[in-house]
């Protein structure tokens, strides 16, 4: 039997928190047929956060570390939507938004913190289609934020 993707956040030691309640007027996932739409997951994660932008308060390896957080994010989401993270078939596509000063173009970089966790926990299931841009804000400061589009089955 292969290894569960709780198996492998044991085995890297992370635990999935309990999501926050949403900080504004949407729903943090919403089921379309066998597609799960994941609301954008910002980098915090209670005393860990990341804040500020890329290219002036953070570098490409803490950007990755934030999208990282994202990733742990969309799988707590994820947990509760589904009750269990072996209903995930396949992540399809994640929109990664990088807080960024104009001249940063390493958006890219930043979010394979987020895709190669996803890959990491859930193999095969893990691989995606994706978008990185980076942006002028983010919620509540944020210096990454991920929304996901899941199948599951």
């Amino acid at each position: 039997m292969a290894e569960t993707a709780e198996a492998r956040l044991a085995a890297l030691g992370v635990v999935l928190p309990e999501p926050p309640a949403p900080a504004a007027s949407y729903i943090p996932t919403l089921a379309v047929g066998t597609l799960v739409f994941v609301s954008g997951q910002v980098s915090i994660l209670g005393e860990e956060k990341y804040v500020g932008k890329l290219g002036r308060e953070h570098g490409v390896e803490d950007g990755q570390k934030a999208a990282r957080i994202s990733a742990i994010n969309i799988l707590a989401q994820l947990k509760v939507a589904l009750g269990d993270l072996e209903k995930v078939k396949r992540i399809v596509k994640l929109t990664g938004f990088v807080n960024c000063t104009p001249d940063f173009t390493e958006a890219h970089r930043v979010i394979n913190g987020c895709s190669d966790f996803l890959i990491e926990v859930l193999g095969e299931r893990g691989k995606h289609t994706r978008s990185a841009v980076g942006v002028a804000t983010l919620p509540l400061g944020a210096a990454v934020e991920v929304e996901a589009i899941v199948e599951v089955g």
